[in-house]
Protein backbone atom coordinates (compact mmCIF):
# COMPACT_ATOMS: atom_id res chain seq x y z
CA UNK A 1 0.00 0.00 0.00
CA UNK A 2 2.90 2.30 -0.80
CA UNK A 3 1.83 5.93 -0.68
CA UNK A 4 -1.70 5.12 0.51
CA UNK A 5 -2.71 8.33 2.31
CA UNK A 6 -5.93 6.78 3.58
CA UNK A 7 -3.80 4.81 6.06
CA UNK A 8 -0.48 6.62 6.51
CA UNK A 9 -1.02 9.82 8.44
CA UNK A 10 -4.79 9.31 8.55
CA UNK A 11 -5.63 6.02 10.27
CA UNK A 12 -2.07 5.74 11.63
CA UNK A 13 -0.38 8.84 13.02
CA UNK A 14 3.27 9.11 14.05
CA UNK A 15 5.36 11.16 16.47
CA UNK A 16 9.10 11.15 15.82
CA UNK A 17 12.02 11.29 18.24
CA UNK A 18 13.45 14.72 17.47
CA UNK A 19 10.75 17.29 16.70
CA UNK A 20 13.23 19.97 15.61
CA UNK A 21 14.37 17.85 12.65
CA UNK A 22 10.83 16.59 11.94
CA UNK A 23 9.23 20.01 11.67
CA UNK A 24 9.89 22.25 8.65
CA UNK A 25 12.03 25.15 9.91
CA UNK A 26 10.76 27.44 7.12
CA UNK A 27 7.04 27.10 7.85
CA UNK A 28 4.99 28.46 10.71
CA UNK A 29 3.32 26.02 13.08
CA UNK A 30 -0.20 26.78 11.84
CA UNK A 31 0.75 26.05 8.23
CA UNK A 32 2.36 22.72 9.13
CA UNK A 33 -0.78 21.53 10.93
CA UNK A 34 -2.87 22.82 8.02
CA UNK A 35 -0.91 20.54 5.64
CA UNK A 36 -2.34 17.46 7.37
CA UNK A 37 -5.90 18.58 6.64
CA UNK A 38 -5.03 19.45 3.02
CA UNK A 39 -3.22 16.16 2.29
CA UNK A 40 -6.09 14.05 3.63
CA UNK A 41 -8.82 16.33 2.27
CA UNK A 42 -10.31 16.91 5.73
CA UNK A 43 -12.56 19.99 6.12
CA UNK A 44 -11.00 22.53 8.47
CA UNK A 45 -10.83 26.16 9.48
CA UNK A 46 -8.56 28.25 11.67
CA UNK A 47 -10.55 27.38 14.78
CA UNK A 48 -9.88 23.68 14.22
CA UNK A 49 -6.12 24.31 14.20
CA UNK A 50 -6.37 26.41 17.37
CA UNK A 51 -8.50 23.70 18.99
CA UNK A 52 -5.82 21.08 18.20
CA UNK A 53 -3.08 23.19 19.80
CA UNK A 54 -5.25 23.78 22.85
CA UNK A 55 -5.90 20.04 23.09
CA UNK A 56 -2.14 19.35 23.34
CA UNK A 57 -1.66 21.95 26.07
CA UNK A 58 -1.08 25.35 24.45
CA UNK A 59 -2.85 28.05 26.45
CA UNK A 60 -1.77 30.69 23.91
CA UNK A 61 -2.69 28.67 20.83
CA UNK A 62 -3.84 31.68 18.78
CA UNK A 63 -0.41 33.30 18.96
CA UNK A 64 1.55 30.04 18.54
CA UNK A 65 0.11 29.35 15.07
CA UNK A 66 2.31 32.23 13.85
CA UNK A 67 5.50 30.86 15.46
CA UNK A 68 8.34 29.04 13.71
CA UNK A 69 9.75 25.81 15.25
CA UNK A 70 12.96 27.52 16.42
CA UNK A 71 10.85 29.92 18.51
CA UNK A 72 9.45 27.03 20.59
CA UNK A 73 11.02 24.94 23.35
CA UNK A 74 11.68 21.21 22.90
CA UNK A 75 8.53 20.31 24.81
CA UNK A 76 6.41 22.74 22.79
CA UNK A 77 7.76 21.36 19.51
CA UNK A 78 6.86 17.84 20.61
CA UNK A 79 3.34 19.03 21.43
CA UNK A 80 3.08 20.43 17.89
CA UNK A 81 4.16 17.04 16.52
CA UNK A 82 1.43 15.38 18.59
CA UNK A 83 -1.15 17.88 17.30
CA UNK A 84 -0.14 17.11 13.70
CA UNK A 85 -0.29 13.36 14.33
CA UNK A 86 -3.80 13.65 15.82
CA UNK A 87 -5.22 16.12 13.29
CA UNK A 88 -6.70 13.34 11.16
CA UNK A 89 -8.19 11.56 14.21
CA UNK A 90 -6.17 8.34 13.71
CA UNK A 91 -7.04 5.00 15.25
CA UNK A 92 -3.38 4.17 15.98
CA UNK A 93 -0.57 6.45 17.11
CA UNK A 94 3.08 5.36 16.76
CA UNK A 95 5.26 7.25 19.23
CA UNK A 96 8.92 6.66 18.31
CA UNK A 97 11.13 7.72 21.24
CA UNK A 98 8.85 10.76 21.77
CA UNK A 99 10.55 11.95 24.97
CA UNK A 100 14.23 11.05 24.51
CA UNK A 101 15.26 14.61 23.63
CA UNK A 102 13.31 16.12 26.56
CA UNK A 103 14.17 16.76 30.19
CA UNK A 104 12.50 14.72 32.91
CA UNK A 105 9.81 17.28 33.84
CA UNK A 106 8.75 17.76 30.20
CA UNK A 107 8.93 13.99 29.66
CA UNK A 108 6.45 13.52 32.47
CA UNK A 109 4.15 16.19 30.99
CA UNK A 110 4.22 14.57 27.53
CA UNK A 111 3.50 11.10 28.97
CA UNK A 112 0.52 12.46 30.94
CA UNK A 113 -0.71 14.28 27.83
CA UNK A 114 -0.52 11.11 25.71
CA UNK A 115 -2.44 9.17 28.36
CA UNK A 116 -5.17 11.83 28.50
CA UNK A 117 -5.45 11.94 24.69
CA UNK A 118 -5.51 8.14 24.53
CA UNK A 119 -8.57 8.03 26.80
CA UNK A 120 -10.27 10.98 25.13
CA UNK A 121 -9.77 9.77 21.53
CA UNK A 122 -9.79 5.99 22.20
CA UNK A 123 -6.32 5.68 20.69
CA UNK A 124 -4.18 2.58 20.43
CA UNK A 125 -0.57 3.62 20.98
CA UNK A 126 2.60 1.83 19.90
CA UNK A 127 5.25 3.34 22.18
CA UNK A 128 8.82 2.75 20.98
CA UNK A 129 11.54 3.55 23.52
CA UNK A 130 14.76 2.41 25.18
CA UNK A 131 13.70 3.99 28.50
CA UNK A 132 12.36 1.16 30.66
CA UNK A 133 11.03 3.53 33.33
CA UNK A 134 8.77 5.11 30.69
CA UNK A 135 7.59 1.67 29.58
CA UNK A 136 6.67 0.92 33.18
CA UNK A 137 4.68 4.17 33.45
CA UNK A 138 2.93 3.98 30.10
CA UNK A 139 2.52 0.51 28.61
CA UNK A 140 -0.15 -2.16 29.10
CA UNK A 141 1.80 -4.80 27.16
CA UNK A 142 5.49 -4.99 26.30
CA UNK A 143 7.36 -6.49 23.36
CA UNK A 144 11.15 -6.78 23.77
CA UNK A 145 13.10 -6.70 20.49
CA UNK A 146 16.61 -7.85 19.67
CA UNK A 147 18.23 -8.17 16.23
CA UNK A 148 14.92 -7.59 14.47
CA UNK A 149 13.02 -10.23 16.45
CA UNK A 150 10.57 -10.07 19.35
CA UNK A 151 12.28 -12.18 22.01
CA UNK A 152 9.65 -11.69 24.72
CA UNK A 153 6.07 -10.44 24.81
CA UNK A 154 3.50 -10.14 27.57
CA UNK A 155 1.55 -8.01 30.01
CA UNK A 156 3.65 -5.30 31.64
CA UNK A 157 3.53 -6.47 35.25
CA UNK A 158 4.23 -10.11 34.39
CA UNK A 159 7.11 -9.34 32.06
CA UNK A 160 8.82 -6.83 34.37
CA UNK A 161 8.43 -9.01 37.47
CA UNK A 162 9.29 -12.33 35.88
CA UNK A 163 11.26 -11.97 32.63
CA UNK A 164 12.10 -15.27 30.93
CA UNK A 165 14.50 -14.27 28.14
CA UNK A 166 18.15 -13.59 28.99
CA UNK A 167 18.16 -10.34 26.96
CA UNK A 168 15.15 -9.00 28.89
CA UNK A 169 16.89 -9.87 32.15
CA UNK A 170 20.01 -8.06 30.94
CA UNK A 171 17.99 -4.95 30.06
CA UNK A 172 16.26 -4.88 33.44
CA UNK A 173 19.53 -5.41 35.32
CA UNK A 174 21.03 -2.44 33.41
CA UNK A 175 18.64 0.11 34.96
CA UNK A 176 20.75 2.46 37.14
CA UNK A 177 20.13 1.77 40.82
CA UNK A 178 21.52 2.98 44.12
CA UNK A 179 23.13 6.14 45.41
CA UNK A 180 26.80 7.05 45.24
CA UNK A 181 27.66 7.52 48.91
CA UNK A 182 31.44 7.87 48.49
CA UNK A 183 32.98 10.92 50.13
CA UNK A 184 36.09 12.22 48.37
CA UNK A 185 38.87 13.77 50.45
CA UNK A 186 41.50 14.31 47.75
CA UNK A 187 43.09 17.58 46.64
CA UNK A 188 41.07 20.25 44.86
CA UNK A 189 41.55 20.38 41.07
CA UNK A 190 38.96 23.01 40.10
CA UNK A 191 37.48 25.98 41.92
CA UNK A 192 34.91 28.26 40.31
CA UNK A 193 33.71 31.49 41.88
CA UNK A 194 30.78 33.64 40.72
CA UNK A 195 30.61 32.16 37.22
CA UNK A 196 28.32 34.18 34.94
CA UNK A 197 27.44 33.35 31.32
CA UNK A 198 25.39 35.85 29.31
CA UNK A 199 24.07 35.84 25.76
CA UNK A 200 23.32 39.48 24.90
CA UNK A 201 20.79 40.53 27.57
CA UNK A 202 19.97 36.96 28.65
CA UNK A 203 21.75 35.53 31.73
CA UNK A 204 22.14 31.76 31.25
CA UNK A 205 24.31 31.20 34.33
CA UNK A 206 23.93 33.50 37.30
CA UNK A 207 26.88 33.74 39.71
CA UNK A 208 27.57 30.06 40.44
CA UNK A 209 30.42 28.89 42.70
CA UNK A 210 31.66 25.35 43.44
CA UNK A 211 34.80 23.25 43.81
CA UNK A 212 35.78 19.83 42.44
CA UNK A 213 38.23 17.39 44.01
CA UNK A 214 40.41 14.75 42.38
CA UNK A 215 38.43 11.55 41.54
CA UNK A 216 35.18 13.34 42.44
CA UNK A 217 32.05 13.52 40.27
CA UNK A 218 29.81 16.57 40.43
CA UNK A 219 26.37 15.92 38.94
CA UNK A 220 24.44 18.86 37.50
CA UNK A 221 20.67 18.36 37.22
CA UNK A 222 18.03 20.60 35.69
CA UNK A 223 15.48 20.95 32.95
CA UNK A 224 16.26 22.11 29.39
CA UNK A 225 17.20 25.78 29.41
CA UNK A 226 18.30 25.73 33.07
CA UNK A 227 21.89 26.69 32.16
CA UNK A 228 23.62 23.31 32.62
CA UNK A 229 25.40 23.21 29.27
CA UNK A 230 26.15 26.95 29.35
CA UNK A 231 27.95 26.42 32.66
CA UNK A 232 30.01 23.62 31.13
CA UNK A 233 30.90 25.72 28.08
CA UNK A 234 31.82 28.58 30.40
CA UNK A 235 34.21 26.41 32.43
CA UNK A 236 35.79 25.25 29.15
CA UNK A 237 35.94 28.92 28.09
CA UNK A 238 34.20 28.04 24.85
CA UNK A 239 31.77 30.90 25.46
CA UNK A 240 32.09 34.34 27.04
CA UNK A 241 32.31 33.90 30.81
CA UNK A 242 33.04 36.08 33.82
CA UNK A 243 34.10 35.02 37.31
CA UNK A 244 37.12 33.15 38.61
CA UNK A 245 38.23 29.72 37.35
CA UNK A 246 41.11 28.09 39.22
CA UNK A 247 42.56 24.95 37.57
CA UNK A 248 45.11 23.20 39.81
CA UNK A 249 45.62 26.47 41.74
CA UNK A 250 46.27 28.42 38.51
CA UNK A 251 43.88 31.24 37.65
CA UNK A 252 42.88 30.71 33.99
CA UNK A 253 39.97 33.17 34.11
CA UNK A 254 41.56 35.99 32.12
CA UNK A 255 43.96 34.04 29.90
CA UNK A 256 43.79 34.75 26.18
CA UNK A 257 43.34 31.92 23.65
CA UNK A 258 47.06 31.35 23.06
CA UNK A 259 47.82 31.55 26.80
CA UNK A 260 45.01 29.11 27.58
CA UNK A 261 46.08 26.42 25.10
CA UNK A 262 48.61 24.63 27.38
CA UNK A 263 45.85 24.15 29.99
CA UNK A 264 43.18 22.85 27.62
CA UNK A 265 44.69 19.36 27.66
CA UNK A 266 43.76 19.16 31.36
CA UNK A 267 40.00 19.55 30.72
CA UNK A 268 38.36 17.11 28.30
CA UNK A 269 34.77 17.09 27.12
CA UNK A 270 32.30 14.46 25.90
CA UNK A 271 29.14 15.71 24.21
CA UNK A 272 25.60 14.35 24.10
CA UNK A 273 25.43 13.14 20.51
CA UNK A 274 28.65 11.43 19.39
CA UNK A 275 27.50 11.33 15.77
CA UNK A 276 27.20 15.14 15.73
CA UNK A 277 30.43 15.77 17.69
CA UNK A 278 32.71 13.47 15.65
CA UNK A 279 33.96 14.75 12.30
CA UNK A 280 32.44 12.42 9.65
CA UNK A 281 35.32 13.12 7.26
CA UNK A 282 38.01 11.98 9.68
CA UNK A 283 38.97 8.39 10.43
CA UNK A 284 38.80 7.08 14.00
CA UNK A 285 42.59 7.30 14.17
CA UNK A 286 42.57 10.97 13.13
CA UNK A 287 39.76 11.83 15.56
CA UNK A 288 41.41 10.28 18.62
CA UNK A 289 44.90 11.55 17.63
CA UNK A 290 43.78 15.16 17.17
CA UNK A 291 44.46 16.18 20.79
CA UNK A 292 48.00 14.80 20.55
CA UNK A 293 48.65 16.84 17.39
CA UNK A 294 47.73 20.02 19.28
CA UNK A 295 49.26 19.41 22.72
CA UNK A 296 52.09 16.90 22.16
CA UNK A 297 53.66 17.97 18.87
CA UNK A 298 57.07 16.49 19.73
CA UNK A 299 55.76 12.93 19.77
CA UNK A 300 56.69 10.74 16.81
CA UNK A 301 54.07 9.27 14.51
CA UNK A 302 54.65 5.80 16.01
CA UNK A 303 54.31 7.13 19.57
CA UNK A 304 51.02 8.81 18.66
CA UNK A 305 49.76 5.63 17.00
CA UNK A 306 50.61 3.58 20.10
CA UNK A 307 48.80 6.10 22.33
CA UNK A 308 45.70 5.99 20.10
CA UNK A 309 45.64 2.18 20.25
CA UNK A 310 46.09 2.32 24.03
CA UNK A 311 43.20 4.82 24.38
CA UNK A 312 40.96 2.63 22.23
CA UNK A 313 41.83 -0.43 24.32
CA UNK A 314 41.00 1.49 27.50
CA UNK A 315 37.49 2.25 26.23
CA UNK A 316 36.95 -1.34 25.10
CA UNK A 317 37.56 -0.99 21.36
CA UNK A 318 39.85 -3.00 19.09
CA UNK A 319 42.61 -1.29 17.10
CA UNK A 320 41.21 -2.75 13.87
CA UNK A 321 38.67 0.09 13.74
CA UNK A 322 41.24 2.91 13.47
CA UNK A 323 40.77 3.28 9.71
CA UNK A 324 36.98 3.28 9.87
CA UNK A 325 34.70 6.34 10.01
CA UNK A 326 32.04 7.37 12.56
CA UNK A 327 29.10 6.34 10.35
CA UNK A 328 30.43 2.77 10.29
CA UNK A 329 30.09 2.40 14.08
CA UNK A 330 27.16 1.97 16.46
CA UNK A 331 26.01 4.70 18.86
CA UNK A 332 27.75 3.05 21.80
CA UNK A 333 30.99 2.63 19.84
CA UNK A 334 30.89 6.28 18.75
CA UNK A 335 30.50 7.41 22.36
CA UNK A 336 33.48 5.24 23.32
CA UNK A 337 35.46 7.01 20.57
CA UNK A 338 34.42 10.38 22.05
CA UNK A 339 35.64 9.21 25.47
CA UNK A 340 38.92 7.93 23.99
CA UNK A 341 39.43 11.34 22.35
CA UNK A 342 38.81 13.01 25.73
CA UNK A 343 41.20 10.83 27.77
CA UNK A 344 44.14 10.63 25.37
CA UNK A 345 45.69 13.88 26.66
CA UNK A 346 45.49 12.52 30.25
CA UNK A 347 43.13 15.27 31.50
CA UNK A 348 42.52 16.02 35.17
CA UNK A 349 38.84 16.84 34.50
CA UNK A 350 36.27 15.69 31.93
CA UNK A 351 33.00 17.53 31.39
CA UNK A 352 30.33 15.03 30.32
CA UNK A 353 27.32 16.75 28.74
CA UNK A 354 24.41 14.28 28.58
CA UNK A 355 26.82 11.48 27.56
CA UNK A 356 24.28 8.65 27.76
CA UNK A 357 20.93 10.20 26.79
CA UNK A 358 21.16 9.10 23.14
CA UNK A 359 21.93 5.47 24.10
CA UNK A 360 19.72 2.54 25.07
CA UNK A 361 19.70 1.41 28.70
CA UNK A 362 22.10 -1.51 28.18
CA UNK A 363 24.72 0.65 26.43
CA UNK A 364 24.13 3.42 29.01
CA UNK A 365 25.08 0.96 31.74
CA UNK A 366 28.24 -0.05 29.87
CA UNK A 367 29.31 3.59 29.38
CA UNK A 368 28.71 4.45 33.05
CA UNK A 369 30.78 1.42 34.12
CA UNK A 370 33.53 2.48 31.69
CA UNK A 371 33.57 6.02 33.09
CA UNK A 372 33.80 4.72 36.65
CA UNK A 373 36.68 2.39 35.72
CA UNK A 374 38.59 5.18 33.95
CA UNK A 375 38.04 7.51 36.91
CA UNK A 376 39.46 4.98 39.34
CA UNK A 377 42.43 4.16 37.10
CA UNK A 378 43.45 7.72 36.15
CA UNK A 379 42.12 9.79 39.10
CA UNK A 380 39.92 11.80 36.74
CA UNK A 381 37.32 14.24 38.07
CA UNK A 382 33.98 14.49 36.26
CA UNK A 383 31.38 17.19 35.84
CA UNK A 384 28.38 15.11 34.80
CA UNK A 385 25.61 17.18 33.18
CA UNK A 386 22.34 15.33 32.69
CA UNK A 387 18.57 15.28 33.06
CA UNK A 388 18.70 11.52 33.75
CA UNK A 389 18.23 11.53 37.51
CA UNK A 390 18.89 7.81 38.01
CA UNK A 391 22.26 7.99 36.26
CA UNK A 392 23.29 11.16 38.15
CA UNK A 393 22.30 9.54 41.46
CA UNK A 394 24.47 6.50 40.75
CA UNK A 395 27.63 8.21 39.47
CA UNK A 396 27.84 11.52 41.39
CA UNK A 397 29.41 12.18 44.80
CA UNK A 398 27.65 15.54 45.05
CA UNK A 399 25.09 17.33 42.93
CA UNK A 400 23.56 20.67 42.37
CA UNK A 401 20.18 21.38 40.85
CA UNK A 402 19.85 24.27 38.39
CA UNK A 403 16.80 26.27 37.37
CA UNK A 404 16.77 29.45 35.27
CA UNK A 405 20.55 29.84 35.57
CA UNK A 406 20.63 29.53 39.35
CA UNK A 407 21.60 26.73 41.75
CA UNK A 408 18.49 26.01 43.81
CA UNK A 409 19.96 23.09 45.77
CA UNK A 410 23.48 21.79 46.38
CA UNK A 411 24.94 19.02 48.51
CA UNK A 412 26.06 15.41 48.83
CA UNK A 413 24.13 13.07 46.55
CA UNK A 414 22.87 10.79 49.32
CA UNK A 415 21.60 13.72 51.41
CA UNK A 416 19.75 15.47 48.58
CA UNK A 417 18.08 12.28 47.35
CA UNK A 418 17.05 11.25 50.83
CA UNK A 419 15.81 14.68 51.87
CA UNK A 420 15.37 17.23 49.04
CA UNK A 421 14.59 20.73 50.33
CA UNK A 422 13.64 22.82 47.30
CA UNK A 423 10.24 22.40 45.65
CA UNK A 424 11.79 22.21 42.19
CA UNK A 425 14.11 19.37 43.28
CA UNK A 426 11.08 17.53 44.66
CA UNK A 427 9.30 18.06 41.32
CA UNK A 428 12.27 16.63 39.39
CA UNK A 429 12.45 13.56 41.60
CA UNK A 430 8.69 12.92 41.51
CA UNK A 431 8.75 13.11 37.71
CA UNK A 432 11.50 10.52 37.33
CA UNK A 433 11.72 8.20 40.33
Amino acid sequence: IKGDKSIRGKDIGMIFQEPMTSLNPLHKIGKQIEEVFLIHKIPYDLNKIIELLQMVGFNDAESKIHSYPFELSGGQRQRVMIAMALASRPKILIADEPTTALDVVIQDQIIKLLKELQQKMELAILFITHDLSLVEKFADKIAVMKDGNIVEFGKKQELLKNPTHEYTKELLSSIPKGINENEIKCKEVLKCENIVVKYDDFTAVNSISFDLKEKETLGILGESGSGKTSLGMGILKLTEVSGKIMLNDIDISHLKINELRPYRKDIGVVFQDPFASLNPRMSIFEIVKEGLDVHFKKLTKLEKENMVVEALNEVGLNKNIINRYPHELSGGQRQRIAIARAIITKPKIIILDEPTSALDVRIQSQIIKLLQDLQAKHNISYIFISHDIKVVRMISNKIFVMKNGNVVEFGKTKEIFKNPQHEYTKLLFSSAL
